[in-house]
């Protein structure tokens, strides 16, 4: 087993990028909704605004730690060998575009 620091350090990939982008919104969209409803059935303001901060308390400690589940799909780079053996992209030659001018 690794230790807690080594596997939270390492980089997310695309695919736990996106995971903790719909996780972060679909929680902090039902924390508001929560939040907004028992306000409004107590009719207090200050609940409101406790709910929903323990709501982005919750989805911060969820979604902004680099946790294991966030990396199921890791990146395979090349070794410097193979990257030399590929062509390097070449920009595209394009000049200035003019515009069309409608008349």
């Amino acid at each position: 087993m690794q230790p807690v620091g080594v596997t939270l350090t390492t980089m997310m990939d695309w695919q736990g990028q996106k995971l903790a982008e719909h996780l972060m919104q679909l929680m902090l969209v039902c924390f508001a909704v929560v939040a907004f409803i028992a306000g409004y059935v107590l009719g207090s303001f200050q609940t409101m605004f406790l709910i929903y901060t323990a709501g982005v308390v919750l989805t911060s400690l969820v979604t902004v730690p680099n946790w294991p589940f966030f990396n199921r799909h890791p990146l395979k780079w090349l070794d410097p060998s193979e990257a030399e053996k590929h062509p390097k992209p070449q920009p595209a030659n394009s000049g200035p575009k003019k515009k069309a001018s409608k008349k």
